[in-house]
């Protein structure tokens, strides 16, 4: 059974920053579409049970991004660019403020993917 309230809220807050990137609120659609990639990350990583983040993580008792680029790192190359693209926007679009709504609309596109991506590994 798909883990229904972790999906969700991927795909809710990939909205939200859409909605966000259309009344030109760059800081905060960046923080979202981050939000929803680092979401999608934590649920792939427990659906395919990748036993040794998730070891880390309950040890840490938190996620931190060496763990999250890990996980993407060993779910696939597409998972890895679209967390990168994340991280991107975190960190430049959300905390430096220095993207364009084009440039973030640009790299949204690729955050899009998770979408369905969480269609084909989630049951």
């Amino acid at each position: 059974m798909r883990n229904v309230d972790s999906f969700s809220n991927a795909n809710i807050l990939l909205n939200e920053a859409d909605e966000l990137l259309e009344k030109g609120d760059v800081v905060q659609a960046s923080e979202k579409y981050y939000k929803a990639a680092e979401e999608a990350i934590k649920l792939l990583v427990k659906t395919l049970n990748l036993t040794n983040i998730l070891e880390k993580v309950a040890k840490q008792k938190v996620w931190d991004s060496r763990l999250l680029f890990d996980a993407a790192r060993m779910i696939s190359q597409e998972i890895y660019n679209i967390w990168k693209n994340a991280w991107y926007l975190h960190v430049y679009g959300f905390h430096e403020m220095k993207l364009s709504d084009k440039e973030v609309k640009l790299i949204s596109s690729n955050i899009h993917r998770i979408e369905d991506i969480l269609n084909t590994y989630v049951p």
